[in-house]
């Protein structure tokens, strides 16, 4: 039985509204999704909406520098991966 997914970042407090993007004009039956956990768009959203540096944004998600820095590369591969080839984007909400 797989583990239940646990937040690595206590520290957010972002809750995004909206939880699934896709191209315009493709059923959702036709397209492949990529699934981006809350961590990975809080640590997107405090780099290029809040415009923190890697040292500040660890801070407000309560983790190491070196841990922010992974989450976000991660961030970026998925959310290139969905526009590059045309994929949905699915948030993951911790419970």
């Amino acid at each position: 039985m797989p583990r239940p997914r646990v937040c690595l970042c206590p520290g957010i407090k972002f809750e995004p509204n909206t939880v699934y993007f896709k191209p315009q004009g493709v059923p959702m039956r036709h397209l492949q999704v990529v699934e981006l956990s809350i961590e990975e768009i809080e640590a997107y959203r405090l780099r290029y909406i809040n415009d923190l540096e890697q040292k500040g944004a660890a801070k407000k998600m309560h983790t190491s520098p070196s841990t922010y820095q992974r989450i976000l590369y991660s961030a970026y591969k998925k959310i290139a991966d969905a526009l590059i080839n045309g994929k949905a984007i699915r948030i993951i909400k911790h419970e």
